[in-house]
């Protein structure tokens, strides 16, 4: 288990002193996939940073297993970072070695030989699925083939944790899909817990179990994906989670509500029902939803008749049902 206790991380530099965190709790659980989501500029990388020492934080605590990581001395500190491997947007292979090489390069730092390096190496290729380009370099490999070297690489001295400070950025949405895919392979078959440092809403929701939201070097919210998702809180969560919905809002007709789905009427067809049992025709002008675990999450804005009769009775009907929904300013 990692946990952060009122953590604080300020650069100094000739112009002056820059807070990059301030005041971070956080607990990430064993075995889950936590997100931590921001725009540019947030904290986020440096809060990943700090989790395994690259960074070492101005004040606070970092707790991994029981081990405060900022009283490690020196050699303890390397032991515990065999632990905590770390994948990157720009993959950071070494050109000149060959796919194979590149994998056993960690194995060759920990002091393990020739044979069971290239053993262990070529098992892990198989993992990621490039077991044919063992002999390849780097340059002959697509942007998702050397995040997937970069992947086996960081798995080489069987890591419990695994940073990814925005591994997906520099990618195609389909080979986004595919690497999202494996790490959530790796995390239900090697049980490795996966931090993911991203700006994408789309990732968080592909794989993540809880996510934090952070804003202005502080966190802003954090909470279970699907709650996040269906019930942003921050306004900083609201417009990461929510930004393609403005100009909807922007129409000329009767009032908007959004109905939100949390889960719980999946299967219902409620806007259908709505229709038929209230003869009201509603205009769906944006909707955005997500499955997690077999259930549907998100939101939907409809748009009421311009009569206020028919209006009312939308609301009303809407009152006296189970479904979540509140008017749009």
């Amino acid at each position: 288990m990692i946990e952060i206790r009122e953590l604080s991380k300020t650069f100094s530099s000739a112009s002056g002193t820059v807070e990059a965190l301030r005041d971070i709790n956080l607990q990430i659980n064993d075995g889950e996939i936590f997100g931590i989501i921001g725009l540019s500029g947030a904290g986020k990388s440096t809060l990943v940073r700090c989790i395994n020492l690259l960074e070492r934080p101005t004040s606070g605590q970092v707790i991994i297993d029981g081990k405060e990581m900022t009283s490690l001395s020196r050699r303890e500190l390397l032991e515990m970072r065999r632990s905590i491997s770390m994948i990157f947007q720009g993959f950071n292979l070494l050109e000149q070695r060959s796919v194979l090489r590149n994998v056993c390069f960690p194995l060759e730092i920990s002091g393990v030989k020739g044979p069971a390096a290239k053993s262990r190496a070529v098992e892990l290729l198989k993992i990621v699925g490039l077991e044919d380009k063992a002999n390849a370099y780097p340059a002959q490999l697509s942007g998702g083939q050397k995040q997937r070297v970069a992947i086996a690489r960081a798995l080489a001295t069987k890591p419990r944790y695994l940073l990814c400070d925005e591994a997906t950025s520099a990618l195609d949405p389909n080979t986004t899909r595919s690497i999202l895919e494996l790490l959530r392979t790796i995390n239900q078959t090697l049980g490795v817990t996966i931090i993911v440092i991203t700006h994408e809403m789309k990732v968080i929701d592909q794989i993540c179990d809880r996510v934090a939201v952070i804003d202005h070097s502080r966190i802003a919210e954090e909470g279970r994906v699907s709650d996040v998702f269906t019930n942003p809180q921050s306004d900083i969560a609201k417009q990461l989670i929510l930004p393609q919905d403005r100009a909807a809002l922007d129409t000329t007709g009767g009032k908007k509500l959004r109905i939100i789905f949390n889960g719980q009427y999946s299967q219902e067809p409620i806007i259908s029902k709505l229709v038929l049992e209230c003869q009201a025709p509603v205009n769906i002008i944006f909707a955005d939803t997500r499955q997690f675990d077999g259930a549907i999450y998100g939101h939907m804005i409809i748009e009421l008749p311009s009569d206020e009769r028919q209006a009312d009775k939308v609301i009303a009907w809407l009152r006296n049902s189970p479904v979540t929904w509140k008017e749009e300013a």
